[in-house]
């Protein structure tokens, strides 16, 4: 697969531009706040359909328009593909509208239609939060990867999401007294078949990591910590769960744990309490480059992968590491550092402001 070009309009701080892309690699280089992320971003909305960056999605829209574009020709095999993303303010000519709209060589579609027409795989200086910060982060991680590669598995997440707002809608109102336990019956029934699905989903990537090529000298392993969601659980946290007015238990609370073993002191440890900084970083490389292997296990064909800024965070050995990286499938990626054009040796530019 072969991201061939981009068109931004009225995206970010792009009025309207086109990117043509190298199908080995390409190296967008400007300095802070030129726009080097945003073509990045733009990659991610129509892989994904979230940004990984905005708030909101509205946010993307160029400031004081009402619509913003984003237009991507993407190569598979000898096939060429249009895909297409609207993003609006929510408002469009003083009528209500709705914030996305995705299309498919000019035909409309919904999001979950557009998994595997765009395959990517992001690595960015705020993935080191995947260790660091909140289990919302590593199911959010979860959610990206395997929404790119199971039809199903987005759309059984809509569904579990939306399904898991109204349950939890409906215990506030019970704990009120305004409505009895028998209604929560339709949502119980919605978010276990859903969940289900998610968790299994999760636990088999999980399992793949196991599997996947060491990076460095230590041996990197994820461990999953599923909240399963059933009948019996969902009985067993009844009067809680009206009291705290939430769902307590369900793929909404899973999270995972990134260990690694120290041969010569032959143990496992959690990168998160006692990892240093550097072997953090480690072991984010290590996991986007599962994700990328993942991808192309289901696919039979590389994911485009994007890199922003990463070079900054890594020593001479790491950036070795994310060299033969780039070499395996085409690359974009972005630096405030001129230097690193040579360092990369025969690559095509693109140097901003434009």
């Amino acid at each position: 697969m072969q991201l061939q070009s981009l068109v931004l309009s009225d995206f970010r701080s792009y009025k309207k531009h086109t990117f043509s892309f190298s199908e080995r690699v390409t190296l967008i280089v400007g300095e802070n706040a030129t726009g080097k992320t945003n073509v990045l971003e733009a990659i991610m909305l129509l892989a994904t359909g979230k940004s990984f960056r905005a708030i909101a999605d509205r946010d993307v829209v160029r400031f004081g328009q009402e619509i913003g574009k984003v237009t991507a020709q993407v190569i598979h095999g000898k096939e060429k593909v249009s895909v297409a993303m609207y993003v609006t303010q929510g408002i469009l000519q003083d009528q209500r509208a709705p914030i996305k709209k995705f299309f498919v060589n000019g035909i409309s579609r919904r999001s979950s239609d557009m998994t595997g027409n765009l395959k990517v795989v992001l690595f960015w200086p705020q993935d080191l939060d995947l260790v660091t910060d909140s289990p919302s982060m590593r199911r959010r991680y979860l959610d990206t990867v395997l929404s790119q590669t199971d039809i199903e598995y987005r759309r059984f997440l809509v569904s579990y999401e939306k399904g898991l707002r109204q349950r939890n809608m409906l215990l506030e109102r019970i704990n009120k007294r305004q409505a009895t336990r028998n209604q929560l019956l339709f949502w119980d029934q919605l978010l276990i078949k859903a969940g289900d699905y998610i968790t299994k989903k999760r636990e088999a990537y999980i399992d793949f990591t196991r599997n996947a090529p060491d990076v460095d000298i230590k041996i990197f392993r994820v461990f999953y910590e599923p909240s399963r969601i059933t009948e019996a659980r969902l009985l067993q946290y009844a009067s809680e769960e009206v009291a705290a007015k939430s769902t307590l238990v369900g793929p909404q609370r899973d999270d995972f744990r990134i260990m690694m073993t120290i041969p010569k002191k032959e143990m496992m440890v959690n990168v998160r309490e006692f990892g240093s900084r550097g072997e953090q970083r480690s072991a984010v490389l290590w996991l986007k480059c599962v994700e990328a292997a993942y991808i192309e296990a289901v696919y039979g064909e590389r994911p485009v992968v994007l890199l922003d800024d990463v070079f900054s965070e890594f020593d001479r050995k790491h950036r070795d590491v994310v060299r033969s990286l780039m070499r395996k499938q085409q690359t974009i990626l972005t630096t405030a550092d001129t230097h690193i054009e040579k360092e990369l040796g025969d690559i095509d530019v693109i140097r901003l402001p434009l």
